[in-house]
């Protein structure tokens, strides 16, 4: 009798821890993952700058080096050099965003439009929209499952304050994201869809970063590749590369005949 209720006991325990592997997961349940795959939520809130460096490319004949820069509270920077020129863009975290783009026309650096301004304030939130999504007014719901390059994905769309809509795919084993899909606005003022995805992820001093990103209309080959070449965590960053980028330099004097 002993043994009866022992193995009836044991057999309600199984099908109970069989149920709770099953239950689905939660929003919160996926977006605590992808955060400890990145390296934990209360050690990514600790980070204060970040610097990115590498090379991007668009093609085989445009490719130069890159620098990216972030700063809390949603300071940021970039600059790039391409066939001897370089575009800059840059936010001071507030409501002032500047580019200079000499492949656009631009021979001074230019205030952003509004639109503009925010999308370059999404970029500049280093942490992403998972940490802490509600205190940004962020939105997020698991929508199903999807395969991205061969690997079970969960996909998860994320709304922003403003309404935007983005689509973030992540690993259904390691929670690390391998897909990002979006509309970006051209310079024609026409918004486009593109996606990225993410690879080659590695540890840098216990955070998880992707080091190589490709991009570029939905089933089309990709037209963007950046290759990081460096992830640095609290470098010292100077507030005045927030601001104004400077003025191109002027283009050297014609050779006397």
């Amino acid at each position: 009798m002993r043994i009866r209720a022992a193995a009836c006991l044991f057999f309600a325990a199984a099908v109970a821890v069989a149920a709770a592997s099953a239950a689905p997961q939660t929003v919160d349940d996926v977006v605590a993952k992808i955060l400890d795959a990145r390296g934990g939520a209360a050690k990514l809130r600790a980070i204060q700058t970040e610097r990115v460096i590498g090379r991007i490319s668009f093609g085989a004949d445009a490719e130069g080096p890159f620098l990216v820069e972030f700063k809390r509270p949603a300071k940021y920077h970039m600059h790039l050099e391409m066939l001897g020129r370089r575009v800059y863009r840059t936010f001071d975290g507030k409501a002032a965003g500047w580019t200079l783009n000499p492949f656009a026309g631009d021979t001074e650096p230019r205030a952003m439009t509004a639109d503009e301004v925010k999308d370059i304030a999404e970029e500049a939130d280093f942490d992403g929209p998972f940490l802490d999504y509600r205190a940004k007014g962020i939105q997020i719901e698991l929508v199903g499952k999807d395969k991205v390059e061969d690997k079970e994905a969960l996909r998860l769309k994320v709304t922003s304050k403003s309404g935007d809509v983005r689509f973030y795919l992540a690993d259904a084993a390691g929670f690390q994201l391998l897909k990002w899909e979006g509309k970006r606005k051209g310079q024609n003022g026409q918004d486009f869809d593109i996606e990225s995805f993410f690879h080659d992820y590695r540890d840098v001093n216990g955070f998880k970063f992707a080091f190589e990103v490709l991009s570029g209309a939905p089933g089309q080959p990709p037209v963007q590749k950046i290759v990081v070449e460096k992830f640095e965590i609290d470098p010292a960053i100077d507030d005045a590369d927030f601001g104004k980028p400077p003025a191109p330099a002027p283009p050297p004097p014609a050779p006397k005949p």
